[in-house]
């Protein structure tokens, strides 16, 4: 028993130390194209230590940075010893799952509920797309690490990648391709076709107005649902097994509708100025609809199982 405790803790350790890198080299990485290195960690570190009014202007200052970096890595230590310890109980008990994908769930919320808040001072210096690319590359980083020492549980849960990853790559091309298509409709009956592409590939992408914008967005829009269909075949698969696991496949397509919302309230909220708010639900209820049952045509017997809980519920 000490042995396995002092392994979750030592692995939970190593977990952590590589996320609170990973987001560190980004920051560095991001802060060094603008021009100023180290500026996201000492403005961090100068609004936890002397208060956010105090965090704007001013020279470089070497102690906020050293602070900030140590309690950052801390906080990710943390994090990364508590999962270490779900994921070692999962193996005893493979439900258990659910509870890893609820903590990175939360891991990734928190950092966006508290931008949300902060005062525009923070915002104008943090960017809400940087914090959650840092943080999903942290998120995959540690998550590789955990699944390296725990190869046996993916293939409990998952079984066969290569049907997995094909299943997922298609299922998400499938919820692009029917997002795509419903604002080519909704842009041709406005007069203006492939207007939203556009509009998105030069207002966050930042490309050259014309095809290279409808291009690059296109291209990218469908990398991230191709990456969202990954996660939500191999949660599928997992169910098939650990039949608990749907309850995070529900939390998976809940997020995927809230998301949207969030990050344009957030970050930007004058495309709601440009793009009517429904009909952005609209294109991601529909490309839900059709990722799910593109998912339980080639998952019958979860389906039928699911349904039959419910009819005994009724």
């Amino acid at each position: 028993m000490a042995n396995a405790e002092r392994s979750v803790l030592r692995e939970g350790i190593v977990a952590g130390v590589i996320g609170a890198l990973v987001v560190a080299v980004w920051f560095l990485l991001v802060d060094s194209l603008r021009g100023h290195p180290l500026e996201t960690p000492m403005f961090l570190g100068r609004s936890l230590f002397y208060g956010v009014q105090e965090s704007v202007g001013g020279g470089f200052a070497l102690m906020p940075v050293l602070g900030y970096t140590v309690i950052h890595g801390l906080a990710f230590v943390a994090f990364g010893i508590i999962t270490a310890a779900v994921i070692a109980a999962s193996e005893r008990e493979p439900a258990l799952v659910v509870a890893v994908v609820i903590l990175f769930a939360c891991f990734e919320t928190f950092f966006l509920g508290v931008v949300s808040v902060l005062s525009q001072a923070v915002k104008d210096v943090l960017v809400w797309w940087e914090i959650l690319v840092g943080n999903l590359l942290a998120a995959t980083a540690m998550l590789w690490y955990f699944l390296l020492g725990h190869r046996s549980l993916p293939r409990t849960l998952v079984g066969s990648w290569a049907k997995v990853l094909r299943e997922g790559i298609v299922a998400g091309l499938l919820g692009a391709v029917v997002v795509a298509v419903w604002f080519l409709a909704i842009d041709t009956i406005q007069g203006e076709p492939l207007r939203t592409p556009h509009l998105l590939g030069t207002a966050f992408l930042k490309m050259r107005a014309g095809a290279p914008a409808v291009i690059t967005y296109s291209l990218v829009h469908g990398l991230a649902f191709g990456l969202f269909g990954i996660l939500a075949a191999v949660l599928l698969a997992g169910a098939e097994k650990e039949p608990m696991l749907v309850f995070a496949l529900v939390m998976l397509f809940t997020a995927f509708e809230i998301f949207f919302f969030g990050a344009i309230v957030i970050g930007a909220k004058w495309l709601l100025d440009e793009l009517a708010g429904w009909t952005i639900f609209v294109g991601n209820v529909l490309a839900s609809v059709a990722m799910l049952g593109y998912f339980f045509t080639g998952h019958r017997t979860l389906a039928r199982r699911m349904t039959a809980v419910w009819a005994d519920d009724d």
